[in-house]
Parts: C-alpha cells; sequence; structure tokens
C-alpha cells in the first residue's frame, strides 16, 4: 500500500490560545479560592469567636458558616477576573471586584524574575511569580498560587520578552558555575565571631541557671536564642540546596530548603558587587558575595543581595569577572592608604574597587559605567589634615563604594580618572534591555554607529558630573 502523500490527512491540533503562552489569558490556580476562604474564617474564629461563644456556640457556628459564604461568594469571582497575559513585548495584569484595575508593564523596565515556592505552595504544586521592575518598591509584579509549570514557563516567555527575542523561544541553556556544599554551609555559619561568642554566653548563662537555680539568667538567654535562630538558623535554612548557574538571559540562583527560590539576575541589572571575608573566614579561604540589584528595593533587597553565600575566594572574584563581562577585578592596582594601612582602592578602564576593615575585610567594585555620582568631600579637620574621601555612588543596596580619607591632590587624581574612564564606557545604545539584541554593539563600532545614529570617532560631553570640592 502506497503511503498517503504529504499534507495527506487531518491537520495536526494546534494549541489554543489559553494554552499559548505569548497570547493566552491566565489565571492563578483555583485552589486559591479555598485557601482564602479557609484563611478568613479561621481569623474570624481566633478573633471574633470567643466573644460570640457567649451567645452559645450554635451563634458562633451560624456566623462562622455565614463568613464562609461571603468569603467565597467575594473570592470566587474575584479569582475569575483576575487575569494575566503577554501582549507583544508588554505584561497585562487585570484585577479587582468591585474597583477593576489594569496594568500594562513593558518589559523592557524588566531587572528580575524569581519563581518562590513556600513549603505550602510545594505540597500543592504552585508556585509565586515575582517579576522585579525598574521604578521602586511600588512597581513589583506577584502573581501569587500559579501553577508550577505555568509559572516555569511565563518566567521563560518574559525573559524573552525582556531579551528582544519572540516569547516563543526555548529556555536558555545553562551551564553549572557553583554548588554550595552543606558542611561548609553549616562551618561558615558556626565560625563567626558574633555567632560563637553568643553561643559561648547561652551555654554560660544555662550552666548557671542549672548550678544557681537563678530563673533571672533565662531574661538574657532568651534574646540571645532568639539571635541564634535569626543569624544561624535562618541563613542555613535558606542557602540549603544553593545552586548556581550562567546563561545567556544572566545568572540563576536556586536555593532553600522549606521556601524553594529560582532566581534569574538578567545581564546588566547587577549595579555593583562586594566581596565580604569576615575574620575566621579568611582562615578558610571562603568569602561572600554580595551585590546591588536593579529593581529590588526595601527588603527585597537585603533578601535578593546575596550571589554567593559561602564560596571559595577565587570562585568569588570569578563569579564577579561573569557578572562585570571584560573585566578582571582582581588585576585592578590598588593604592594603599598611607594613614591607613586596612584601606586601598583602584581604578581602571573598567572597574573602580575599594578595600577596608581590618578585621572584616570587605571588597566593593563598581563597573564605571554603573557610577551615578562622584563625590570628592572633605570636612573641616580633613581640609586642616589635606585629606579628602571620593565616594561612588549607586543604586540603593549593601554596596557603598569610596576612597576613604586619601591626600587631597590623590583624591582629585581618582575623580579624574573616574570620571574620564566613565565617559569611555558609556554607550547609549547599549543599555541592559533587551540584551539579547544589541549584544554586538560593543564590538562592532559599525553597527553601533548606525544604531545611535552618531559618529563614535567624535568624543561626546562627559556623562558623569564633576563635583566641586
Amino acid at each position: 500500500m502506497l503511503p498517503p502523500p504529504p499534507g495527506w490527512g487531518p491537520p495536526p491540533p494546534q494549541p489554543s490560545p489559553e494554552d499559548d503562552i505569548a497570547t493566552g489569558v491566565f489565571r492563578a490556580h483555583w485552589m486559591i479560592v479555598p485557601l482564602r476562604v479557609l484563611a478568613v474564617t479561621l481569623v474570624f474564629v481566633a478573633l471574633v469567636g470567643p466573644i460570640l461563644v457567649m451567645f452559645g456556640f450554635l451563634w458562633v457556628l451560624f456566623v462562622a458558616l455565614a463568613v464562609v459564604f461571603g468569603a467565597f461568594a467575594y473570592a470566587l469571582p474575584s479569582w475569575w477576573f483576575g487575569t494575566f497575559g503577554l501582549r507583544r513585548d508588554h505584561l497585562v495584569v487585570h484585577g479587582g471586584l468591585f474597583l477593576r484595575s489594569s496594568r500594562e508593564i513593558p518589559l523592557s523596565r524588566l531587572q528580575a524574575v524569581d519563581v518562590v515556592q513556600p513549603l505550602l505552595m510545594q505540597v500543592f504544586k504552585m508556585a509565586e511569580l515575582r517579576i522585579e521592575l525598574a521604578g521602586g518598591d511600588g512597581s513589583a509584579i506577584r502573581l501569587r498560587c500559579l501553577p508550577r509549570r505555568l509559572a516555569e514557563r511565563m518566567r521563560v516567555a518574559v525573559l524573552a520578552h525582556a531579551a528582544g527575542l519572540p516569547g516563543r523561544s526555548p529556555e536558555a541553556s545553562e551551564w553549572p558555575f557553583y554548588r554550595l556544599p552543606f558542611p561548609l554551609l553549616l562551618g561558615a555559619l558556626t565560625f563567626r565571631v558574633p555567632v560563637l561568642v553568643s553561643f559561648i554566653l547561652l551555654l554560660m548563662l544555662l550552666t548557671a541557671f542549672v548550678v544557681f537555680l537563678e530563673p533571672g539568667v533565662l531574661g538574657a538567654a532568651v534574646p540571645l536564642a532568639l539571635g541564634l535562630l535569626r543569624y544561624y538558623w535562618g541563613p542555613l535554612v535558606r542557602y540549603t540546596d544553593f545552586y548556581a548557574s550562567l546563561s545567556s538571559d544572566g545568572l540563576r540562583l536556586r536555593y532553600g530548603m522549606f521556601q524553594r527560590r529560582m532566581q534569574t539576575v538578567p545581564p546588566g541589572r547587577v549595579q555593583a558587587v562586594r566581596i565580604v571575608e569576615p575574620l575566621l573566614w579568611r582562615g578558610l579561604g571562603v568569602a561572600r558575595v554580595e551585590a546591588t540589584v536593579a529593581g529590588y528595593a526595601g527588603a527585597r533587597q537585603g533578601d535578593s543581595a546575596d550571589l554567593l553565600p559561602v564560596a571559595p575566594r577565587n570562585k568569588a572574584f570569578t563569579l564577579v569577572n561573569e557578572v562585570f563581562p571584560g573585566s578582571e577585578a582582581a588585576m585592578v592596582p590598588l593604592v594603599t592608604n598611607r594613614e591607613w594601612s586596612a584601606s586601598a582602592a583602584g581604578v581602571d578602564e573598567r572597574l573602580f574597587v575599594s578595600v577596608r576593615g581590618l578585621f572584616c575585610r570587605v571588597t566593593e567594585i563598581v563597573p564605571v559605567e554603573r557610577m551615578q555620582t562622584l563625590r570628592l568631600s572633605a570636612g573641616p579637620i580633613a581640609r586642616l589634615r589635606g585629606r579628602a574621601t571620593v565616594d561612588v555612588d549607586t543604586p540603593p543596596g549593601p554596596v557603598s563604594a569610596r576612597a576613604a580619607d586619601r591626600e587631597a591632590g590623590e583624591g582629585r587624581r581618582f575623580l579624574d580618572a573616574l570620571v574620564e574612564y566613565g565617559r569611555r564606557a558609556r554607550v547609549p545604545s547599549a543599555g541592559t534591555e533587551r540584551w539579547a539584541t544589541r549584544a554586538t554593539l560593543h564590538a562592532d563600532p559599525a553597527r553601533r554607529e548606525a544604531a545611535t545614529g552618531e559618529n563614535t570617532a567624535q568624543e561626546a560631553t562627559p556623562s558623569v558630573d564633576t563635583p566641586e570640592e
């Protein structure tokens, strides 16, 4: 029997618009309705139930049923009308029941994308998609209680749109960079001076309570125990099973024991980095890498600052070179402060690096094209001593780079070098948005000139303001 000719037979099934991640309309998981009803009912019974018990249990039962039906009548249509979807390179989010709202967010402003799974959501195979945007604390988008597969597909589509690619583009492949061994995490959290001192004091107080039967010592033991829970148990649970990988979409971080989190930082969103080496960690040869990430604000900046919670020192500098392509942070020449040997600073064509701290050494690294403001300051006493400080301002975050207490002439030379390097490094067309379609602008001057409409051979006006003394 001859095979059927090409194109013969029924057409292949086409995905419905609801299944197409680039054009479909989506809602949260239906389990959000009973969860909301349950939460409202429990709060009502806990707060108002003891008051209604005085009138009898039937009153509590009737009023609780009324609250259940009322909460269901509100939660069901609120879930139904709460939709979201992608429209070209915009994310459109509709919400509200009585007061309808519609938000249309250009994905070119995207700063970071996180998929978060608390313990309860892991049980029901749900996740929360957090989209951080440029514009402050109130601009973030949080899509709660999504099916896990939908959250992961939406993350891939959002990153593709932000990179200037079609929303149906497959997920970019990744390359493993670093997996944090659990014994190293446990030992690094233990070998910190505040943790060791707090643990020794707690043991002394508990011993005094057992020997002298003095209950007053428990008043000092409770704050110490709470501090250990926050600064030891909290990071231990948070960064268990930490894994970092690199991709064309940026840096991907996965971590968490009870709350799994997948954090994606696209290229160019890291504004500054600092490498922290506490006193006892230096003997182990490990460090912590923290970053100022554009888009994170308030408490979210602190929650998302750690790029590597614990890693070998050479691995930390390798990550800095990956985050800032074309740089070599360890090779920047440093000038030591003549009056304070623990302080040093240096600058080259790509990076400004400052080192400070005697017991806890902190290395702060800022790309010259990410500098926002440069300040040369000197107080009355510093002017009498002929000293000055150069501050390199970046967006709010853990990094605060400066060349502190320098000779006035040396500080002025630092400032002039930073202004010149910053002017050369800034390219108007090579912004952080649509990084996949702009990756070759730096390497091809002809394309850069055609994209910007400018003659790249001519020198532009410095884009960094030079403050006066």
